[in-house]
């Protein structure tokens, strides 16, 4: 079975980058909705050129993974003009039908973050996975708020696994993971990839040994 994909997000430094040379990352994140790993357009331009003259998943450049909360087409737009993305994850209150609108109007890969919560239970949240067959590629389950550093229940993935099969969905995990529970992570529920941010930053500025070891975790369990 082949091994889950690796996304790192919040990325805003050369020297990040260049310390993943030879890692197996398939997805770099670049994070355009308000928060302190907020980057401009023409910053992640900067970043994303350096990325793909740095070898990671098999010799291969990275995809890049651009990351927003309720964006409107025109601000897509501007910044999709600007830098070359790959992929534009949805981490807002945005419809099944905005996010299809960006995935035919752009031409671009379509990621929607879903939060995971108590509040939600789970066949609200299962029921919410059909609305985005054929609007999005990838569901990516997260602790409500994001960037929080905490986990949410990891019993209810299997459900979530089977849903998103149904509809041809990826199933990426994100949400407090690091280093330590990965290998956890990978041996119980094999998602289709995981996505971390937090988890792989010291005092808040990203960590290429934690990188390392993280990525060592997923592709070796």
């Amino acid at each position: 079975m082949p091994s889950s994909f690796v996304k790192i997000c919040g990325i805003k430094e050369e020297s990040t980058l260049l310390g993943m040379a030879g890692l197996a990352v398939e997805y770099i994140g670049f994070v355009f909705a308000k928060s302190r790993r907020q980057v401009s357009p023409e910053r992640a331009a900067e970043l994303l050129a350096v990325a793909r003259q740095v070898g990671m998943a098999e010799g291969r450049p990275p995809l890049a993974v651009g990351v927003f909360v309720n964006p409107t087409i025109d601000e897509l737009e501007a910044t999709l003009s600007r830098v070359a993305l790959d992929v534009v994850q949805l981490h807002g209150d945005e419809t099944p039908e905005f996010s299809r609108e960006v995935r035919e109007r752009f031409n671009v890969d379509v990621w929607r973050a879903l939060p995971v919560t108590e509040a939600t239970g789970i066949d609200k949240g299962l029921g919410r996975l059909a609305a985005y067959k054929g609007a999005a590629s990838t569901i990516l389950l997260d602790t409500a708020g994001g960037g929080t550093g905490q986990t949410f229940r990891w019993d209810v993935i299997p459900s979530y696994q089977e849903e998103a099969a149904k509809h041809g969905l990826r199933l990426f995990i994100a949400g407090g993971l690091n280093p330590d529970n990965a290998d956890q992570l990978i041996v119980s529920y094999r998602p289709d990839g995981v996505d971390i941010s937090s988890g792989v930053e010291t005092d808040g500025v990203k960590d290429n040994g934690k990188i390392a070891a993280f990525v060592e975790r997923v592709k070796s369990t």
